[in-house]
């Protein structure tokens, strides 16, 4: 039964980490440079790469992780190579101390905890250094079980101290709006539009992002019911495998009850003909025969009514024994099913 425990708690683990894998990546999709990420190349796709080049990114190369909808319902992944263009608009994202920059190019990635397994980043792009995906400016991983967090961590510029500017009323440079506009650096004042789309682009993410904090703060009992669902999907599954060994086992041991039964049988009607023929008590003849541990009453060395018996009685206990496990445990399957998709549809 320990081992039986342990047997179905491996499988649970494993259906757990795997569900957040990218197993491979054999898309074979054809992916354009349609973005200022990439630097121009002439119109030509860009090269597919490997698991290690995406892990030590070539000086002045971008990879892109692409997720594609596959019509089985599934997403199939590829990573592709270029020359890196302009990032400015996207925010760098640390890989925390500890973890493989490796395994994070093969763990899926999610703008914020408690999205399905399904629901994650179409693109993430990778320098070797640090992880981008368009629109966040955070992100979730679970790498071998484990949750991560990708964060911005990048030192913010401290403002330097200027001296008060003097001004007198007449003097437009010191209108107190266009002063605070210069501050905030949100509004463009030198006429670089990119520069502008950028910071509005950032703004938009932080609004983006607040709204999201107060969802997060609030669904924290939809993320717990997820992931108690996952667990339990995980754990009906593994027990359902241990419930199948049992019931072998109980199989096994019900035909060996059966075999050693047509053998009594057969010599419970052996013994009745042969008192027959002797003549005298019938039934005390049987008895005799049935209970007695004389090796010499039968023709058969070392056997016996009562040893066959005895066996038998061996086989149709360990039978009970494998067929309670196997109800036991394809219970367990039933309860964990049935409550894993009420959480899910809940």
């Amino acid at each position: 039964m320990k081992r039986s425990f342990l047997l179905a708690l491996c499988l649970s683990a494993a259906a757990f980490a795997g569900v957040y894998d990218i197993a491979d990546f054999t898309a074979k999709e054809s992916v354009m440079s349609d973005n200022q990420v990439f630097a121009a190349n002439g119109g030509m796709p860009l090269s597919t790469a490997s698991v290690d080049e995406a892990s030590a990114v070539p000086a002045g190369n971008i990879v892109l992780r692409q997720k594609f909808a596959q019509e089985s319902g599934l997403n199939a992944y590829q990573l592709y190579i270029g020359s890196i263009g302009d990032i400015s608009s996207m925010t760098a994202l640390s890989v925390p101390a500890g973890t493989s920059y490796g395994d994070v190019v093969k763990a899926k990635l999610y703008a914020r905890r408690g999205m399905k397994p399904g629901d994650d980043a179409e693109k993430v792009y990778f320098d070797g250094k640090f992880v981008y995906l368009p629109g966040a400016t955070s992100a979730v991983a679970f790498v071998n079980g484990t949750q991560i967090d990708l964060k911005n961590e990048a030192p913010e510029a401290t403002a330097s101290s200027a001296p008060k500017q003097e001004c007198d009323e007449f003097d437009v440079s010191c209108d107190e709006d266009i002063i605070a506009m210069k501050k905030n650096k949100n509004v463009d004042v030198t006429g670089d539009i990119n520069q502008s789309n950028s910071y509005a682009d950032n703004r938009d993410y932080s609004a983006s992002a607040a709204a999201q904090d107060v969802k997060d703060r609030f669904g924290i009992a939809d993320e717990v019911r997820f992931w108690s669902a996952v667990a339990l999907s995980a754990l009906a599954a593994g027990s359902a495998v241990v419930g199948v060994l049992q019931h072998m086992k109980s199989s096994d041991a019900n035909k060996a009850y059966k075999e050693l039964d047509n053998i009594a049988t057969a010599a419970e009607g052996k013994i009745k003909e042969v008192c027959g023929s002797l003549g005298g008590d019938l039934q005390t003849c049987i008895n005799h025969y049935k209970t007695t541990t004389d090796p010499g009453a039968f023709y058969l060395p070392n056997w016996s009514y009562v040893d066959t018996q005895r066996r038998m009685k061996i086989n149709k206990d360990t039978k009970d024994s494998y067929a309670m496990a196997r109800n036991i445990w394809f219970g367990v399957t039933a309860v964990s099913l049935t409550t894993a998709i009420v959480l899910y549809a809940w």
